[in-house]
């Protein structure tokens, strides 16, 4: 049975002996932080969950984290898109956070510290962000990427029109789906992985959080969600784990290089040296000048830009490898980020120029803008090199 408080914002459920009250809130709202003390407060429960994973909890208890952040390590364990989308979406909440002068996920800070004060535990009941945008990045295409990166970078720059009250209407939305709205509308899975799954997660963690009494603040956009799933069975660890990659796209990952690797030796074979030298050579051009481009636009370091042009017409033969992977790397040895860079991080994020002025932010757009320099070259070449065999063979 649940019954709804007269806020419209606090909900009751109960789950065998356990009596839970959801509180709904807007992650970067001065309201939603006074109501979620309020109701700690009045509710003294036993047990406070959180919509926090363990690194996001980690990040408001320990402010030196940012300094921890190895750049280089990111860029081998191929996290360098996850970190970059990550950040842009932290810069949308610590934008409008800064507008409105409040901390962001300033209720969830509020709800640690007053569950301190009552003695109460904290439960940490949201599924790890890394996992959420790696299941995330699983179900996306090249192109989709693409628009997702762009849609994140725009979003930097809607927050002056944003006002106070707003903030109150985004209550019935998840940050993320606010974000995402317009890639969502043509990819319906992205909503399944960002509020469906997440919503069962929190649902299940929440209704086995230790405790007789359990006070839960959630974003108000999961709490039909998690009352939809609240006495369903979910299989938490189903939810936990990667899924396998595409297999279509494990066989184009290998059959474009050999396909293009055929069509040299095609070249060759039925038009001489001389034609299979010009789709070589068109092969370079294309691969190094987008890529080239790529870091360019990045702001890389002179060396970066060449070392993505001499990588990334090999690189594109190669699926273990990636054009922005090498460019990345130099770009990290050649302009190695200080202290300061990690220390100023935060604030960096706050604006476009700011994630190009730092060395952190702009090692990861070298990474990207490159790769996307990359991939555009091999799509614009293959079908001209496909046309130059085509008018050389019998």
């Amino acid at each position: 049975m649940t019954t709804n408080d007269s806020s419209k914002t606090v909900h009751h459920l109960e789950y065998d002996d356990k009596q839970v009250i959801l509180v709904g809130t807007a992650h970067v709202s001065r309201e939603s932080a006074q109501q979620v003390r309020r109701v700690i407060q009045e509710e003294s429960p036993d047990t406070v969950c959180v919509e926090l994973c363990q690194s996001r909890y980690q990040s408001i208890r320990q402010k030196e984290r940012w300094q921890e952040t190895d750049i280089v390590k990111i860029i081998k364990e191929k996290k360098t898109f996850l970190l970059l989308s990550n950040l842009l979406l932290a810069s949308f909440q610590k934008r409008i956070a800064k507008k409105l002068d409040i901390k962001p996920g300033q209720e969830m800070i509020t709800a640690i510290e007053t569950a301190d004060e009552m003695d109460a535990e904290i439960h940490l009941a949201d599924r790890d962000i890394r996992t959420t945008l790696s299941r995330t990045w699983r179900a996306m295409g090249l192109w989709n990427k693409i628009k997702l990166l762009f849609q994140l970078m725009l979003s930097l720059s809607d927050i002056e029109e944003i006002k106070e009250e707003d903030i109150e209407k985004m209550k019935n939305e998840d940050v993320l789906e606010t974000l995402l709205a317009e890639v969502g509308k043509s990819l319906p899975v992205l909503k399944d992985i960002l509020i469906d799954e997440r919503d069962q997660y929190l649902a299940e963690r929440i209704r086995t959080a230790p405790g007789q009494k359990i006070v839960a603040v959630v974003g108000a956009g999961h709490i039909p969600g998690i009352k939809k799933y609240w006495k369903k069975d979910i299989d938490i660890r189903a939810l936990e784990q990667l899924p396998p990659k595409s297999h279509t796209a494990g066989v184009l990952k290998w059959l474009i290089p050999g396909a293009i690797m055929a069509m040299f030796i095609a070249g060759f074979f039925y038009g001489g040296k001389q034609a299979g030298k010009d789709m070589i050579i068109w092969w370079i051009a294309a691969n190094a000048i987008l890529a080239g481009l790529g870091a360019m636009i990045a702001l890389a370091h002179p060396l970066t830009i060449i070392a993505s042009m001499l990588a990334a017409p090999l690189t594109s033969l190669n699926p273990m490898i990636a054009a922005g992977w090498v460019s990345g790397l130099v770009e990290a040895f050649t302009r190695k980020p200080k202290v300061k860079d990690i220390e100023c991080l935060p604030e960096d994020i706050l604006s476009v120029r700011g994630f190009w002025k730092n060395k952190v932010t702009r090692i990861l757009l070298v990474v990207v803008f490159t790769n996307l320099g990359s991939s555009v070259g091999t799509f614009v070449a293959f079908p001209v090199i496909m046309k130059m065999l085509l008018g050389v063979s019998p």
